[in-house]
């Protein structure tokens, strides 16, 4: 018999799940993740991008950007009780405690729509002009960051819901940090190969880190030890910077198409996300970062959430032949 390509593929792709469902059931203890719970998404299908969370509800957003929603995760039940429409690929999502506020951030046109914490409805919107992306919540000073358009970062009063000010880059921002300590923040620009430091007081570029390779698209910062880490997909690469002058402090490899990662500082580790189909566990050794594991996800599933105060890393899985959408629950062991 003949099978359709369509067929052969919706095959493979279960193979390939059964198999990584194999490998995490055998890792067993030995695992630094542990899989808690699969919490489905319903019918959404296409990528799922960027993730952020409402402590106090213990709620779980996730810009559902190919399904032009954003769905509303109960955590206490695992369970979906909401579903936001009418988006135009949202990528990013971020929480803001002070107004009580989601904010979501589209790519396909620039606009920044705002939902009220309790009931979702809309509160708001800001338009950004062209591909608004990653959000970053500074609570200490009540700003939103907002990454978008060909190089920029939007600062946003929540209180009045407007933009007060931008800070030009060259190119359009992908992961950015803020540093609340020296009102620094940490960009990511793959577009120019660097990372540019900016000072969010003055708005101007403070440094420039120029980078030997491409693709530098996470980012995240390790407090404890003053260093940025970035993420390279070309070719794929954890790598640790100084955040004191930029200088190289260590590099590892690490799983193809990754697209976020985070620091357990409790435990003194990193998890890398990756569309290749894992989520890397490195452990930080002196200066160095020695890999852990590699444990298996879903292919696709290159956007995850660390969230310290729940002690769980959120990886987004996205719907294929061989799996429905859905949001993973790892539990970090021991």
């Amino acid at each position: 018999m003949t099978y359709p390509f369509r067929t052969i593929i919706g095959i493979l792709a279960g193979v390939v799940l059964l198999a990584s469902a194999t490998a995490f059931a055998q890792s067993g203890n030995k695992s630094p993740l542990k899989l808690e719970a699969k919490i489905p998404l319903g019918n959404v299908s296409g990528r799922i991008d960027h993730m952020a969370v409402d402590l106090k509800r213990q709620r779980l957003f996730v810009a559902e950007l190919g399904n032009d929603t954003v769905g509303v995760v109960d955590l206490a039940n695992h369970s979906v009780i909401r579903t936001i429409p009418g988006l135009s690929e949202p990528q990013g999502v971020g929480y803001e405690p002070s107004t009580d506020t989601l904010f979501v951030a589209n790519a396909r046109d620039g606009s920044v729509h705002l939902f009220d914490g309790t009931d979702y409805k809309s509160t708001g919107r800001i338009e950004l002009g062209s591909d608004a992306d990653n959000i970053r919540i500074d609570a200490a000073a009540k700003r939103v960051v907002i990454g978008y358009g060909g190089g920029a970062l939007a600062i946003i009063d929540p209180a009045t819901r407007s933009k007060l000010s931008d800070i030009p880059l060259k190119a359009h921002p992908e992961g950015f940090q803020l540093d609340l300590d020296s009102g620094l923040a940490f960009v990511n620009v793959p577009g120019v190969r660097a990372v540019v430091v900016v000072d969010r007081t003055t708005g101007k570029q403070a440094e420039v880190w120029p980078m030997d390779r491409g693709g530098n698209f996470p980012m995240i910062m390790d407090r404890a030890r003053g260093q940025i880490l970035l993420v390279f997909r070309g070719p794929p690469m954890l790598a640790a910077f100084s955040m004191a002058d930029g200088k190289p402090v260590a590099t590892a490899e690490t799983c193809g198409d990754s697209d976020d990662v985070f620091v357990d500082a409790k435990r003194g580790r990193v998890y890398v996300s990756c569309g290749a189909g894992y989520v890397d566990v490195f452990e930080a050794n002196g200066s160095a970062y020695r890999k852990m594991a590699r444990v298996p996800t879903a292919p696709g599933a290159r956007t995850s959430y660390f969230v310290p105060e729940l002690d769980r890393l959120f990886v987004a899985v996205r719907a294929s032949t061989a799996v429905p959408a859905a949001i993973w629950v790892l539990q970090p062991m021991p």
